[in-house]
């Protein structure tokens, strides 16, 4: 029988999420679980659980500041020569930011799992319970950076949430994952807007957040990265100011490809100076772009990386 000092250890990071949420007595839901309430839930396991008590939010709040303490606290457990693996609990509604940041930051020669829940811990049928158990299993073999969620096993580059009702709430983009350099410096300090282009859109609201600072812009472009002739002269105004713009798009799944002229298409995005995002959705094309400028890439690195 194998003694309990030698069992493997899994570090479980909880930073909140449905997963560790319940609902109050006004009926709505919110982090209320510990990591240790979550991991007390668990079947006994042939492992060691360490609970990391990081954060208790909802994803939707988390800042670009909360995401790098996530990824520190990943690095720092990940060079515990004790711990076999890391799992962190997240909710769903920025996992695939963090998750990305996550795999950026810290090449992981061990697992790192990201899971939580689409229904709350006091719903009739958690699934919270059960993609942990997953999660803290797949965490003692491989390694990198992948998802455990809803029975299913997921690679972090061109993940998107793509349901909001079901257990298997996570899908891809597309199948790439390709090798770039460590991405190691912070990026809490910046900010990186995301700029929703609609059939005749104007350039109002690119223009506001040059005004407001930011210092990179991504396009949740129409289709395969399309605009509008107005927000591609405010894409020029962008790099006239010395902030790079990306194009993705508000359509989940698919390469884009910068095909249409008409003024205001992918192909005068591109001719503007726009870098095309050929995978990344929104979300995560944010967080690589983020990570690119803290890292002090120039304006070909960021096409490369985005290629």
């Amino acid at each position: 029988m194998t003694s309990p000092q030698k069992l493997p250890l899994v570090a479980v990071i909880a930073t909140g999420g449905t997963i560790a949420s319940r609902k109050g007595a006004e009926g709505a839901a919110s982090p209320a679980l510990t990591g240790q309430d979550l991991l007390d839930l668990l079947p006994p396991l042939p492992l060691r659980l360490r609970a990391v008590e990081l954060l208790a939010k909802d994803s939707s709040t988390l800042t670009l500041a909360d995401m790098q303490g996530i990824s520190d606290e990943v690095g720092r457990q990940l060079a515990d020569p004790d711990i076999a693996g890391v799992v962190i609990l997240h909710g769903t509604d920025a996992m695939e930011e963090t998750a990305l940041l996550v795999r950026l930051q810290n090449h992981a020669q061990k697992p790192v799992v990201f899971t939580g829940a689409q229904f709350s811990a006091d719903s009739t049928a958690p699934d919270g319970p059960a993609n942990l158990a997953h999660a803290v299993q797949l965490a003692l073999s491989g390694n990198g950076v992948r998802l455990a969620f809803g029975g299913q096993v997921l690679p972090v580059w061109g993940l998107y949430k793509a349901g909001t009702d079901r257990a298997d709430a996570f899908a891809l983009a597309g199948s790439a994952d390709p090798e770039l350099p460590p991405l190691p410096a912070p990026i809490g300090g910046l900010r990186i807007d995301l700029i929703a282009v609609h059939p005749g859109a104007d350039a109002v609201h690119l223009d506001a957040s040059l005004a407001a600072g930011a210092q990179g812009i991504v396009l949740v472009a129409l289709g395969s990265g399309n605009a509008t002739p107005q927000i591609v002269a405010g894409v020029t105004r962008a790099l006239a100011a010395g902030v790079p713009v990306v194009t993705s798009s508000r359509v989940p799944e698919g390469v884009l490809t910068p095909t249409y002229g008409g003024g205001g298409g992918g192909h005068d995005l591109q001719a503007a100076g726009a870098i095309h995002s050929r995978l990344l959705r929104p979300g995560q094309a944010r967080i690589l772009l983020a990570a690119l400028i803290a890292n002090g890439a120039s304006s070909d690195q960021i096409a490369q990386a985005f290629a």
